[in-house]
């Protein structure tokens, strides 16, 4: 475990396109967001700070509540097919910078919100759950003949007055149109 992002964490942040963040607010009350984006789209700033884009999401702010709340985040870095994994803990924050958005853009419109992390701890977590769960091989994985749809489960926890297919168009257009925050 190091305190700092060094040559190792660097070249594994720049090939990691998702990242999931853990945040809790002051009651302990824990909430796990993913992110997303090209390999690199979280920006190491120096070997203590990194910054990642809010692109839209679900449009719950659990993660953002926390970290305004208590100041802390832990990230968990996964490049597809290595089975290690890149943990990250420390403080955080959120920041309007308008330089820090603009150089977070790339191609893009620049997001309107970025997490900020001062890094407290660094290390490669061993690939246990990984191996265990067979996640990179496809023959594995489960079946899903009798899971319901996810519309179908968005439909009926939101107890919306759609049908399945209904909610299923209105989040095949929000994925068409809000992967990016243009």
């Amino acid at each position: 475990m190091i305190d700092h992002v060094d040559s190792h964490c660097r070249d594994f942040i720049s090939r990691s396109p998702f990242v999931l963040v853990a945040t809790a607010d002051v009651n302990g009350t824990c909430d796990v967001s993913p992110k997303g984006g090209a390999p690199g789209f979280v920006e190491v700033l120096d070997e203590r700070r990194l910054a990642i884009p809010d692109a839209p999401g679900n449009r719950l702010v659990y993660s953002l509540r926390n970290i305004a709340a208590t100041g802390r985040a832990g990230l968990l870095f996964v490049i597809p097919g290595l089975e290690e994994t890149l943990r990250v803990n420390g403080r955080a924050c959120l920041t309007r910078d308008p330089a820090l958005l603009d150089a977070l853009a790339g191609e893009e419109k620049p997001p309107k919100l970025a997490i900020g992390v001062e890094v407290e701890e660094a290390f490669l977590h061993c690939a246990k759950a990984f191996k265990r769960s067979g996640l990179w091989r496809p023959g594995d994985w489960p079946s899903l003949d009798g899971l319901a749809a996810p519309a179908r489960i968005w439909r009926d926890h939101m107890a919306l007055d759609l049908t399945t297919r209904d909610v299923q168009a209105l989040v095949d257009e929000d994925y068409a149109n809000n992967l990016t925050w243009q």
